[in-house]
């Protein structure tokens, strides 16, 4: 089956094609594109929906490395509500 690894940054990303036996967990997707854990990953997602290590993958889906926020959205939508102009 083939599957896709993404990780993104600010700019740019990279995206690694992988060919996996049929059953292939995130873990092992992870191990076959040579990105085991590192410190900028804080979790998985498989088209944008959450997923473990032990998270199986089928053919065509898409797992994205994800990295923490660099703001908080809740924090950053108030700011912007300050700043806008009153009516």
């Amino acid at each position: 089956m083939k599957v896709e690894v993404v990780r993104a940054w600010p700019h740019r990303f990279e995206a690694i094609d992988l060919e996996l036996p049929e059953g292939a967990s995130v873990a092992d997707a992870l191990k076959a594109a040579g990105l085991d854990a590192d410190a900028e990953t804080t979790g998985y997602a498989v088209y944008g929906v959450r997923a473990d290590p032990g998270t199986r993958l089928r053919d065509g889906d898409r797992l994205e490395l994800l990295r923490p926020l660099q703001a908080d959205p809740k924090e950053s939508r108030r700011r912007r509500a300050q700043q806008a102009p009153r009516k």
